[in-house]
């Protein structure tokens, strides 16, 4: 709505005469101002009410994500606890077990040691034993062929050669070993030992292998060796 250049005027005139008239056109102004201040106050207000809505949101949201993260902290401490106790429980079971295998191996020598000493006495023991079962078979052959015993030794060693029984006649030495289980290596080596003392003491020598359990093919190779074979 414009004013006409007359109102215009009579407004000034207004204005400038009419004191109270001006006052309220003042105010009037001045509330109109007042009115776009508290306008913008309160969109400013209304923008910070939502950023604060925002800000609050983002906090509870942060105080979840802590609440969160402490409850999987929780957890992880429980269960590093648990792994500790497991831990412990784990070395002392293998400080026990390295106690009993201490024992074990401890007891393991002493039974070795009985069982080392157990075997050379029965080595001994059965060495004996059928070196007189060979000595009583062989006296009657040689009584039977006419042969004179010189001498018997058991353990007899010449050379560092050592053999169980040696008998030696006006003939011929006869060079025995005793094994319980024969194999192709002790015919070899019987062999070996007959030929050594033939050549130490020069007189024919006659292997003879004398065990418990000979089986065929040991029996076949040891004749096929010259060896006189003594089962017993």
């Amino acid at each position: 709505m414009s004013l006409s250049a007359e109102e215009k005027e009579r407004f000034l005139r207004a204005l400038e005469e009419d004191k109270v008239f001006r006052y309220s056109v003042m105010g009037l102004l001045g509330f109109k101002e007042l009115l776009d201040r508290f306008a913008k106050l309160e969109e400013r207000q209304a923008r910070l009410e939502e950023r604060q809505q925002r800000l609050e949101e983002r906090f509870l949201k942060l105080e979840e994500r802590q609440r969160v993260l402490e409850e999987r902290q929780l957890s992880l401490e429980e269960r590093q606890q648990k792994l500790e106790e497991r831990l412990a429980r784990l070395e002392e079971e293998f400080i026990k077990l390295v106690k009993r295998v201490n024992v074990i191996e401890t007891d393991l020598k002493e039974v070795k040691r009985i069982v080392g000493r157990t075997r050379r006495d029965v080595g001994v023991l059965t060495e004996v034993v059928y070196s007189r079962m060979v000595w009583e078979e062989l006296r009657e052959e040689l009584k039977e062929r006419g042969e004179v015993v010189i001498k018997r030794r058991r353990n007899f060693i010449v050379d560092n050669i050592e053999v169980d029984l040696l008998i030696e006649t006006d003939k011929a030495i006869y060079v025995v070993e005793i094994k319980i289980q024969p194999n192709h290596h002790d015919v070899n080596n019987l062999v070996k030992k007959a030929i050594a003392i033939e050549t130490k003491l020069g007189k024919r020598s006659v292997p003879v292998l004398a065990g418990v359990w000979i089986g065929d093919e040991v029996r076949q190779y040891a004749r096929e060796k010259e060896v006189k074979v003594l089962e017993y």
